[in-house]
C-alpha cells in the first residue's frame, strides 16, 4: 500500500485546502460548509473504491481506465480514456512537485519566490534518477510514505486534543449552521469539485494488480479498501482541524503548514511534518514516471502513438516515456507559474473522465456477459458511473474558466491517435510481401558519384562501384569557376579516363541544385528502359566527433535530399581517417 498509495495519499496535503480557496470568496463564515462538503467526498470515495474494487477482480492483469474502455465501450471512448491519462500523468508531477515546493517554502518564505525553479530542479532530479533505474519498486519509497502518515496522525493527535483540552479557542470557527450571505448552490458544487482533487490516484492500485502475490485479486482489493480508509480518515482530519482552528487560505503558506505551527509551533514537530508532505509530494510526483511509459506501451502496442515510446534503454526503463514526461512537467509548471491551486483543476478533471469511462466499461460488461451475482456489481459500478459523471460535470460547469482546455486538446490528442494508427496500418500494406506492383523489375544498374577532388576517399568509393558490376558509372563535379573547371577535366583524364566525368558549372555557387538536376535527368531517362540508378557518396570519418563541426556536410545534405527522390538509392562509402 505504501508504494502504491502515495499518489492518493499525498493528495491529503492540498485537497481540504481546494476546499477553503472556493468558500473564502465568500467569506471566512462560509468555511463551516467544508464539514458537509467533506461528507459527500467521503462517499464519492466509498463509491469509487467500491467500483475499482469490481474492477480488480475482473481485469486481475491489470484493469487501467484504457483497457477497459477499449474493450467495453470500443476504441474511441479508450482513447478518449487513454489521452486522458497521459495528460493526467503528466499534470501528476506538476502538481505532485508544486505542492512539495509549496510546503518547502511555507517552511522557508524566503524561497517563495523561486517556486518554479524548485519545482523545475525536482522534476530535472525525478527525470534523471528514473532514467537511471529508480523505479517506484524500491523499497525505500516506501518509507516517505510511513513517515507523511505517522507526522500527519501526530498532527491529528494532538489538534484533537488541545480542541479537546479547550486550547482551542471555539471563538476561532463559525458555528455549524450559521447563515452565510452569498452563498449558493453553485459555489458549494465547486467547493465539493475541488475537494474531489483529494480522490486522485485511487485507480494506482488497480493498474498494478500483478505486483501483488496470490492470490493477486484478493490482495490487491484488501489493500485498495485499506487505502480508501486511511485516505479518509486523514481528509477528514486535515479537513475538520482547518474548519476549528479558523485555517483560511493563504498564497504564502498552504494549510497544512498553518494548522502545523498553530499545533506546535515552528520547532522540530513542524520542520517534521512539513518535510514528510514535501517528501510524498515527490514520491507521489514519480508514480507519474511508472505510469506514463507503461501506459504509452499499450497505446504504442497498439499504434496509436510512436513505437519509439516501446524502446526500453539501458537500464530498462523505457527511457522515452520518461524524458517526454519530464519536459511536459517543465512545461507545465512554466506555463502556470508552479501555481498549484491553478493546476489541479485540469489534473482532477483529467482523473474523472477516465473514472467515468471505467466504470461505464464495467456497466456495458456486466450487462453483457451477466456472471454470477452481477446485478450487485452493476449497481456498484453505475452508482460510481454517475457519481464520476456527476463531477465531471461540476467541473465544467463550476470551473469552465480553468478546464475549457481539456476540450480543446482531448480531440486534438484523439485526432493525432487515429493519424498515427492510420499511418502505421498504410505502411505496413505497403509492406506487405506479395502486394501487386511493389517490386521493380531491374534490367542494369547505372550510378553516380558526386566527388569534390582528387582524393584516397574518392578512389574508395571508385574501387567500390566498380565492385557492383555497374553497366554505366558517372563522377559528378561541380565547379564553381570555369578555370577550376578545365583544370580538373585535364587531372581527372590523366587520374581516371575509364570513368566518364560529367562538370556541372554552378555561376550561383550552389552544389546540390544542379546536381540533384543531373541525377532527376538520368533516373528519368534510366526507368524507361528499367535501370536503376544508385548514387554512392564518398565520405570521410574524423578520428574524433568534434573533428565533423571542421568540415562541411555537403554529403550528408546531398544524402537527406536523395532519400525523399523515387527511383534513387543511396549508398555512403565510408573513408575513416586515422588521425
Amino acid at each position: 500500500m505504501a508504494i502504491l498509495s502515495s499518489d492518493a495519499l499525498s493528495s491529503v496535503a492540498y485537497g481540504p485546502e481546494q476546499i477553503l480557496i472556493v468558500l473564502i470568496t465568500v467569506s471566512a463564515t462560509a468555511f463551516w460548509y467544508s464539514i458537509p462538503i467533506a461528507l459527500g467526498v467521503l462517499f464519492l470515495l466509498t463509491a469509487l473504491i467500491l467500483s475499482y474494487r469490481q474492477i480488480i477482480f475482473a481485469y486481475p492483469h491489470g484493469g487501467g481506465a484504457y483497457i477497459v474502455s477499449k474493450q467495453n465501450l470500443g476504441v474511441n471512448p479508450g482513447l478518449l480514456a487513454g489521452g486522458s491519462l497521459l495528460v493526467d500523468y503528466i499534470l501528476t508531477v506538476a502538481v505532485s512537485v508544486t505542492a512539495g515546493t509549496d510546503a518547502i517554502t511555507s517552511a522557508f518564505p524566503s524561497l517563495h519566490d523561486y517556486n518554479v525553479l524548485i519545482a523545475i530542479v525536482f522534476v530535472v532530479f525525478l527525470t534523471l534518477l528514473n532514467l537511471r533505474g529508480v523505479t517506484e519498486s524500491a523499497s525505500i519509497l516506501a518509507y516517505p510514505v510511513y513517515l507523511f502518515v505517522l507526522a500527519l496522525f501526530i498532527l491529528m493527535g494532538v489538534g484533537f486534543y488541545n480542541i479537546i483540552t479547550g486550547t482551542v479557542p471555539p471563538e476561532l470557527h463559525p458555528q455549524i449552521g450559521t447563515p452565510v450571505a452569498g452563498i449558493s448552490l453553485f459555489i458549494l458544487l465547486r467547493a465539493f469539485a475541488s475537494g474531489s482533487s483529494a480522490l486522485t490516484g485511487v485507480e494506482a492500485i488497480s493498474n498494478a494488480i500483478p505486483n501483488f502475490k496470490e492470490p493477486s485479486s484478493l490482495n490487491a482489493a484488501k489493500t485498495l479498501t485499506a487505502m480508501g480508509i486511511l485516505l479518509a480518515i486523514l481528509f477528514s482530519g486535515i479537513v475538520f482541524l482547518a474548519y476549528y482552528y479558523g485555517i483560511a487560505p493563504l498564497a504564502e503558506e498552504t494549510v497544512v503548514s498553518q494548522i502545523a505551527e498553530q499545533t506546535f509551533g515552528r520547532n522540530f514537530m513542524y520542520f517534521f511534518i512539513q518535510g514528510t508532505t514535501a517528501l510524498i509530494l515527490i514520491l507521489a510526483a514519480n508514480t507519474g514516471y511508472s505510469a506514463f511509459p507503461l501506459l504509452a506501451v499499450n497505446l504504442a502496442t497498439d499504434s496509436f502513438i510512436p513505437r519509439m515510446f516501446t524502446v526500453r534503454g539501458d537500464r530498462l526503463g523505457y527511457s522515452n516515456g520518461i524524458v517526454i514526461l519530464g519536459i511536459s512537467s517543465i512545461l507545465l509548471i512554466i506555463a502556470f507559474g508552479g501555481h498549484t491551486e491553478q493546476l489541479i483543476p485540469l489534473y482532477a478533471v483529467g482523473v474523472f473522465i477516465p473514472f467515468t469511462l471505467s466504470q461505464s466499461g464495467m456497466i456495458v460488461k456486466w450487462l453483457r456477459e451477466k456472471p454470477k451475482g452481477w446485478q450487485v456489481k452493476l449497481v456498484i459500478n453505475t452508482t460510481g458511473a454517475l457519481i464520476s459523471l456527476l463531477v465531471t460535470l461540476v467541473f465544467f460547469l463550476t470551473k469552465f474558466a480553468q478546464v475549457w482546455p481539456v476540450l480543446i486538446f482531448l480531440p486534438i490528442i484523439m485526432y493525432i491517435f487515429h493519424r498515427i494508427k492510420r499511418h502505421y496500418t498504410d505502411v505496413a500494406e505497403q509492406l506487405k510481401i506479395g502486394v501487386p506492383g511493389a517490386a521493380i523489375q531491374i534490367k542494369g544498374n547505372v550510378i553516380i558519384i558526386p566527388v569534390a577532388g582528387i582524393t584516397q576517399v574518392v578512389e574508395q568509393t571508385i574501387v567500390y562501384a566498380k565492385s557492383l558490376g555497374a553497366d554505366q558509372i558517372f563522377a559528378v563535379y561541380v565547379p564553381f569557376e570555369r578555370e577550376d573547371e578545365k583544370d580538373f577535366e585535364e587531372k581527372w583524364e590523366k587520374w581516371h579516363p575509364d570513368i566518364r566525368l560529367v562538370t556541372l558549372f554552378s555561376q550561383y555557387r550552389s552544389i546540390l541544385q544542379p546536381l540533384l538536376k543531373f541525377i532527376d535527368t538520368v533516373t528519368w531517362k534510366a526507368k524507361e528502359s528499367d535501370y536503376q540508378v544508385t548514387v554512392v557518396i564518398p565520405q570521410f570519418i574524423p578520428k574524433k566527433g568534434w573533428h565533423n563541426f571542421l568540415h562541411n556536410q555537403s554529403g550528408l545534405l546531398i544524402r537527406t535530399n536523395l532519400l525523399y527522390r523515387k527511383n534513387v538509392i543511396v549508398t555512403t562509402v565510408p573513408y575513416r581517417l586515422k588521425k
